[in-house]
């Protein structure tokens, strides 16, 4: 599960950025406009609260509690020089100054972390193993935009302390994007261990690993519905020899394109496997809402571009909605467990410096 693509591909694909602004009336001169909330969000959302204030912070998700968040951040001024795994109230906005608790070791890079039942424990993917270094990210070029799949990944168990207490994979390549199920028995995550990027299903102490996606593509961010009976996940599917070629010869690289996804549900043992979305671009990011009857997803389907914006669909790809407004970039949505909050990542409210933070919604129907 990929992090900070927001500035990202408006670079790469836009080669521009294009803020909300409005002319001021006395001086003539353009102006930021700053939003937490927009009108139209006020359908599902009573209010919006900014949680984080600099940096770039994302993949927020929730303690089985509903009162803490861990989620993933590159901040210097925190010791991130690339992404490391924080912990935080979820309802206590950080001071700007102020540094919450890195769970992860410091080294390397992270993505993907998670609380376990109880909420003592917290998983995460790290490539600190492989190097203490923060890995180098892929070169990038005005026609591509590709995210590294680093093979040091593996999933870490840690305490509330950083002390790593379990690694849970430990198989060459690439292993990390692991959740949990609401039931606390399961763990998804993706691996290339079979030659191409799957989803696998393993108990909650490492045990019992399965595979329950074979199709050709990039199988990823995968979730749990409520019951913890279906997994939601986005997914690209090569089809024509030129787009199969593309693919195999950038996983060669450690590379994916994640320009074109779509999302797809199966049951959690990989069976009745369908594919959701049919919009075109980049659908991903998904999460179930509380009734476990719809999904909530980050897309650019009406662009191919910018915005990023957080859209709700049926199980069956009816009753497309939009739910937020943002003119950058709104992603990585998760409901809390009792289904009275969500938490998202967005470039709202940043005053045009491209950063990412987390924001609480207070959810209605």
């Amino acid at each position: 599960m990929q992090i900070f693509v927001s500035l990202s591909i408006i670079l790469i694909l836009t080669g521009s950025c294009h803020l909300m602004h409005h002319r001021d009336a006395k001086s003539g001169e353009t102006k930021i406009v700053n939003k937490v909330m927009y009108e139209p969000e006020k359908k599902h959302f009573e209010w919006v609260k900014q949680l984080t204030f600099g940096g770039e912070n994302a993949e927020a998700y929730w303690s089985f509690d509903d009162k803490k968040l861990v989620f993933q951040a590159h901040n210097p001024k925190w010791g991130a020089e690339c992404d490391q795994i924080f912990m935080m109230d979820a309802f206590k906005p950080l001071d700007s100054n102020e540094v919450p608790k890195m769970i992860s070791t410091g080294y390397g890079r992270t993505t993907c972390s998670y609380f376990l039942p109880g909420d003592t424990l917290i998983l995460y993917a790290s490539t600190h193993e492989g190097s203490k270094e923060c890995p180098p990210e892929p070169k990038r070029t005005k026609d591509r935009y590709v995210w590294p799949i680093y093979p040091t990944y593996d999933i870490y168990v840690a305490d509330l302390n950083g002390h790593i207490v379990k690694k849970l994979t430990d198989t060459p390549g690439y292993d990390a994007e692991a959740t949990v199920s609401p039931d606390g028995k399961k763990i998804v995550f993706t691996s290339d261990r079979s030659g191409d990027l799957e989803l696998y299903t393993m108990n909650i102490d490492g045990t019992d690993v399965r595979q329950i996606t074979h199709e050709l593509g990039y199988d990823g961010g995968a979730f749990f519905s409520p019951d913890s009976k279906k997994i939601v996940f986005r997914a690209s599917r090569p089809k024509t020899p030129e787009e199969i070629k593309k693919y195999k010869e950038l996983l060669k690289q450690h590379l994916v394109e994640p320009t074109h996804m779509e999302i797809f549900v199966c049951n959690a043992d990989g069976s009745d496997l369908h594919q959701v979305t049919h919009l075109g671009g980049a659908n991903w990011a998904p999460f179930f809402h509380p009734s476990g009857k719809k999904i909530i997803f980050s897309s650019n389907h009406k662009t191919g571009t910018v915005p990023f914006n957080l859209y709700m669909i049926n199980l069956d790809g009816t009753g497309l909605e939009q739910i937020t407004y943002d003119n950058i970039f709104d992603a990585f949505p998760m409901f809390s467990y009792d289904g009275k909050y969500l938490v998202f990542g967005s470039d709202r409210n940043d005053n045009g410096t491209h950063e990412t933070n987390l924001f609480l919604a207070k959810w209605k129907e």
